[in-house]
């Protein structure tokens, strides 16, 4: 078949035309359309465009191109290549990567950028210009080889278009892959595909190194996995699969492995199953992590919870040994005062009763008795102090904080301990306060810790020594009291064990009595105060004993009268109406003492019965005006006879005075709270007691 002529050529449209007219106009128009196609690129904007000559040298620069390097064309044609204006190590790396793939050397510079295109290779590649501000622009650059009409290369054209938008979405991809990754492998989690009609896999490299294989090795499928699983897991995961698999569920499961090494360890893997078009369960896919480390924290955790538990299990035993420890403890202490002050509620009863009798003792029985006073009061003091030793470290004594005045706390401790300095020889001397000074603390055992401060001061100073007790601010809100000697002072070995319990620093062989017992009780007084205590001591010249305690500015009432240490007669008028004291106490020596005792008072009949039974009778049969009785008695206790009386409404007016052995702070506590009017402590205090026993009488006769 014969083709028919171009429709576009001129003579075919116009026969009059002739062949060299025809070819004449196309030449035209080919130059015309050249023409328009040079300005549009030569004047484009929204491209960059520049030629260059073989060599590379620039020789065309648009528009576009003046606007995104900020060049003039002036500036570069016929000066600069595109090498020049692009980042060096971006021509490195292009230069790296086409000798990779091209496998031949190639040079940096011009030569890498034009490779491509100069052998009619399309070339299209991304690259970092440098604008003249300094400034970076990443392009996408064409690169395309220009002719002559002899086929020869006269050039190069760079078109470039602006790459920002693509960079910033390429970075931005790359950091979310870079940290995906990252996530990735800092969690070691591993991901599988699982085709369940084969139940062949695809896993990532993670996954095959948790499980020890080559992370190259593509073949693996359910039973190699089943493999890996130790034979006391395969049946539960095998079965978990299952049933996740009918039920179209999720897979979720832990179980141990044996990697290829030989290393047994815990994973946790997860599935979630995929549908078909038709609605069936074909691939299941998920992720598996090695969980060994947080299996072993569980398991050390589970351990040291038993370990714990073990641990509170044996302290509750040791509670429960301790407190049946202090039970026991309390119950001896409490037998062992009892039984000690018994027998000295005689011996210093007795004792005062001839001192302070209507016949003098001689000369020589004046000392005897002193010796027997002294000794026996000095008993006492042992007793109380391994009491308070024992309830202060048993946490069981209780204070009651209160505003203190210290000046009149001051003026009792000197009444009571003017004889001890005086028989001693030392001059005791209390500094005047300017102002008054009130500090919080419990009254008594504040008067406690000063008296023996003081006592100790006047103990062991020298014959002619001095005591000076002083006051002082010693800081903002704190309240310093000294209690200054004269005595031997103490070397620094002394002073490091001046706190500790029956340590009497080597003077046990001393003539001064002492128990090694009331520094330890009164430095834990201060603590439990919230005060301090120390000591400041040197050899030959004397030691200062201090305490600091919180000041306050609330007042104090007017305190009790400071304790006599002398036996005052009772004064009975001749015509006073005559009392009836009943005496309930099982021994014998105490009955007698008692005799004696109210034997002074003309004016006071007194009956006794040795056991609570008997005094619950006589008291219903005579109705005395005030009954003293003991706590511990043969037949029944003190406590049960004061509830008999109390529910008798003949008894229940009459006074009822405790003397009792039973000493500690809980019997005198339970004493008064059963109803006891009042609870006085063995050994006898012959003027406490006759005060009591005139209270009692007194407020008997207002019934």
């Amino acid at each position: 078949m014969k083709m028919p002529e171009k429709i576009n050529s001129p003579s075919a449209l116009n026969p009059t035309v002739g062949p060299a007219q025809a070819d004449i106009r196309a030449r035209r128009k080919e130059d015309v359309l050249s023409g328009a196609m040079h300005n549009a690129i030569l004047h484009c904007a929204n491209f960059s465009s520049f030629a260059t000559d073989p060599k590379g040298v620039i020789q065309f620069f648009n528009v576009g191109a003046e606007r995104m390097l900020g060049y003039a064309a002036a500036e570069v044609m016929n000066k600069l290549t595109p090498a020049d204006l692009s980042d060096p190590q971006d021509i490195i790396s292009r230069t790296q990567a086409l000798s990779a793939e091209l496998d031949t050397p190639i040079a940096p510079g011009f030569e890498a950028l034009v490779f491509k295109a100069s052998r009619g290779i399309e070339d299209i590649y991304e690259l970092t210009y440098i604008r003249k501000d300094g400034s970076r622009l990443p392009l996408i650059v064409s690169v395309t080889a220009l002719h002559d009409s002899h086929d020869a290369t006269i050039g190069y054209l760079f078109i470039g278009t602006d790459n920002t938008a693509g960079q910033k979405a390429k970075q931005v991809l790359s950091e979310s892959e870079t940290r995906l990754n990252l996530a990735l492998k800092m969690s070691r989690i591993g991901g599988w595909d699982l085709d369940l009609t084969d139940h062949t896999a695809h896993r990532t490299q993670e996954h095959a190194r948790i499980f020890g294989t080559d992370p190259e090795l593509q073949i693996w499928d359910y039973e190699i996995f089943l493999e890996h699983v130790l034979p006391e897991d395969r049946a539960e995961v095998d079965r978990s699969f299952r049933k996740a698999r009918a039920a179209q569920t999720g897979w979720d499961f832990e179980c141990r492995i044996r990697r290829h090494d030989g290393k047994v360890r815990w994973i946790w893997a997860t599935g979630e199953h995929q549908l078909d078009a038709t609605g069936k369960m074909r691939r299941m896919a998920g992720i598996v992590q090695d969980i060994t480390e947080r299996k072993q924290v569980e398991e050390e955790r589970a351990r040291l919870t038993q370990t714990l538990k073990d641990k509170n299990a044996e302290l509750e035993i040791a509670r429960i040994a301790a407190e049946r420890a202090n039970v026991a403890k309390s119950s001896f202490l409490s037998s062992m005062s009892h039984e000690l002050r018994t027998p000295l509620n005689s011996i210093l009863g007795f004792a005062q009763l001839i001192d302070s009798g209507s016949t003098q003792p001689t000369a020589t029985q004046k000392r005897n008795l002193e010796q027997i006073l002294k000794s026996g009061w000095h008993l006492l003091e042992l007793i109380n102090e391994i009491l308070d030793l024992s309830l202060i470290e048993s946490d069981k004594i209780k204070l009651s904080q209160e505003p203190v005045s210290l000046e009149l706390i001051m003026l009792e401790c000197q009444v009571m301990l003017e004889c001890q300095a005086d028989t001693h020889g030392v001059a005791m001397s209390f500094q005047e306060m300017e102002a008054p000074y009130f500090v919080e603390a419990d009254r008594t055992r504040l008067k406690q810790v000063l008296i023996n401060l003081i006592f100790n001061a006047i103990k062991y100073n020298k014959p002619g020594g001095t005591v000076a007790v002083e006051c002082t601010l010693s800081r903002p809100g704190s309240i310093r009291i000294n209690v200054r000697d004269t005595g031997v002072g103490m070397t620094p070995e002394q002073l490091a064990q001046l706190f500790q319990p029956f340590n009497r620093l080597g003077r046990e062989a001393g003539a001064e009595e002492g128990t090694g017992i009331g520094l330890v009780v009164t430095k834990r007084l201060v603590d439990l105060m919230g005060g301090a205590i120390d000591v400041e001591s040197q050899v030959g010249k004397g030691s200062v004993f201090w305490i600091e305690l919180k000041q306050t500015d609330e007042p104090r009432l007017v305190p009790p009268a400071a304790e006599q240490t002398t036996v005052t007669p009772a004064q009975v008028q001749v015509d006073a109406p005559l009392h009836t004291l009943l005496y309930i106490e099982e021994n014998l020596a105490n009955v007698m003492l008692m005799e004696e005792l109210i034997a002074r008072r003309t004016d006071i009949r007194l009956l006794t019965a040795r056991e609570g039974n008997a005094g619950i009778e006589l008291a219903r049969t005579y109705l005395p005006d005030v009954i003293l009785m003991g706590v511990k008695l043969p037949d029944i206790s003190g406590l049960q006879v004061l509830r008999t009386l109390a529910e008798d409404l003949a008894t229940a007016h009459i006074p009822v005075v405790a003397l009792s052995a039973n000493a500690m702070l809980r019997d005198i506590e339970k004493g008064l709270e059963a109803g006891f009017f009042r609870y006085l402590t063995k050994p006898i205090k012959v003027n406490e007691f006759m005060e009591t026993l005139e209270t009692a009488l007194k407020f008997a006769a207002e019934k």
